[in-house]
């Protein structure tokens, strides 16, 4: 069927199905790269420059930063020339197979830096940031760009992200705990193994093995599939053709929404794990076990949305349910901060403490994923939505554009992050207790005012989404009729 439209010329949609169990989990495992990297490098990568290595908070997020002016660039032109690769593995997997050893290679460098001066230091992690960020997009776009091929289905494409932001998340969590609990856990007498230099090189190398197997793992589970994916037809043409057809993709309505939606809340996210190290030992007074236990109960998070998240949205529709689960979120994550400083939060060394933020912690989980899985469904369905206004498949470029902004906004978050810890007065090396209370406060109401902001704009945005399940299918219905 997909070659009889490649050859006619008409356009190639996916079929309405469900897909097969074995193919869900191996598409979704890749995911587990993206969760590695992008939870140590929103976590760790911050504190270890500036803490570890004592460089200044601000200088390293800025160089962080740079690193994204290449990102404008690289993202966009490898969704393009996924869209149009033509080989007999299909449009997206050569890609996925490629990415695999300089993702491993650039991890490893990014966390193993010389012995040189601050400033080659700062230049050594822009330039090996830059690799691990365009060897990650070489893989991830197209990986997701597989998802609205893989079926055509409204709420079958939530369950499809459901199982991707499954895994993601799980090994992300997997990572986060093995580095509190082994790779960065304190030494004896020491309250946190966190600034411990050794500890990041079996971190790194962990990292770097983690992603390479997961993304083989998943570009060989899904190959079978390739013979069923849409092959629309590729017309050559001259580069300013092709950049004529990039900029009328990117122009459709519903993806610029969902694209204002998602630098809201990945910049919120960005800046609350960049801080994340800083507010649990020093607004929070977690020690060592306490540490161990986050990665353990985001998880139950994760598990939650993965089972709450398709079912609300198929009772509502995405937009109205993406909304709410936003919402809910940037009031959880919050709350401790405004009670503390009310003065009406438990304090720390107070029994209870531990246990009511962890609670509240699962549940801002459980919301916060599901809003994002919400918003990569609706992502997958922009895809016909663009191909009857332009008459083309464009889903590395959308999937492009929606990476692109969890990237930037993450590095955007370091960035934002260093510079709120300069704006609070935060110290360089400081050690739990250590800091004054008026620096701990500030830091606290930055944060918190932030993130609030953010994610109550991100759940605007999510609301004018326009259009639902209804919409969709007589979409896919009038594409299927017209091939």
């Amino acid at each position: 069927m997909a070659a009889e439209q490649a050859s006619s010329g008409a356009a190639a949609i996916p079929p309405v199905r469900r897909v097969r169990q074995g193919t869900m989990l191996a598409y979704g495992f890749g995911a587990v790269a993206y969760g590695v990297k992008d939870f140590c490098f929103s976590t760790f990568l911050l504190l270890f420059y500036n803490q570890v290595l004592k460089l200044p908070s601000a200088q390293v997020g800025f160089a962080i930063m740079c690193a994204l002016l290449l990102d404008a660039f690289i993202d966009p032109a490898i969704g393009f020339l996924s869209d149009r690769t033509r080989s007999r593995w299909g449009r997206r997997h050569p890609w996925m197979y490629a990415s695999a050893a300089p993702i491993a290679l650039g991890w490893l460098l990014l966390w193993n830096p010389p012995a040189w001066s601050q400033g080659a230091m700062l230049v050594w992690v822009f330039a090996s940031a830059v690799l691990v960020r365009t060897a990650v997009s070489a893989y991830e776009v197209p990986s997701q760009a597989l998802s609205p091929e893989l079926s055509a289905d409204y709420d079958e494409r939530t369950r499809i992200m459901a199982y991707r932001y499954l895994f993601g998340w799980a090994g992300g969590m997997a990572m986060l705990i093995a580095s509190y609990s082994y790779f960065l856990a304190p030494e004896p007498g020491q309250v946190t193994g966190l600034l411990n230099r050794q500890g990041y090189v079996g971190f790194a190398f962990a990292g770097a093995a983690a992603m390479f197997v997961a993304i083989l793992v998943s570009a060989l589970g899904t190959h079978r599939e390739i013979g069923r994916l849409p092959r629309p037809e590729i017309a050559r043409q001259s580069l300013g053709a092709n950049f004529r057809e990039l900029r009328e993709s990117v122009r459709n309505r519903a993806f610029l929404i969902l694209m204002a939606a998602g630098i809201c809340y990945y910049s919120a996210q960005g800046i609350s794990y960049a801080l994340s190290n800083y507010l649990y030992a020093h607004v929070w007074g977690f020690r060592g076990a306490d540490f161990q236990w986050l990665g353990v109960i985001l998880l139950l998070g994760v598990v939650g949305a993965f089972l709450i998240a398709p079912r609300v949205a198929k009772r509502t529709g995405k937009p109205v349910a993406a909304m709410g689960f936003m919402l809910a979120a940037a009031l959880l994550l919050t709350l401790p901060y405004w009670l503390r400083l009310a003065g009406v939060f438990p304090t720390p060394g107070n029994p209870i403490l531990v246990p009511l933020l962890l609670s509240i912690f699962t549940i801002n989980a459980t919301c916060s994923v599901s809003s994002t899985i919400l918003g990569a469904s609706m992502m997958a369905d922009v895809v016909e939505h663009s191909e009857v206004e332009t008459g083309r498949r464009s889903e590395g470029v959308f999937f492009a554009g929606a990476f692109f902004i969890q990237k930037c906004t993450s590095g955007l978050g370091i960035f934002v992050a260093g510079s709120i810890l300069a704006i609070a007065g935060f110290p360089e090396a400081a050690k739990p207790g250590s800091v004054p209370v008026a620096t701990v406060d500030r830091l606290t109401i930055l944060f918190a005012g932030l993130y609030l902001g953010l994610g109550f704009a991100a759940a605007f945005f999510y609301r004018r989404f326009p259009f639902g399940k209804d919409e969709h299918l007589a979409r896919v219905a009038r594409l299927a009729s017209q091939g």
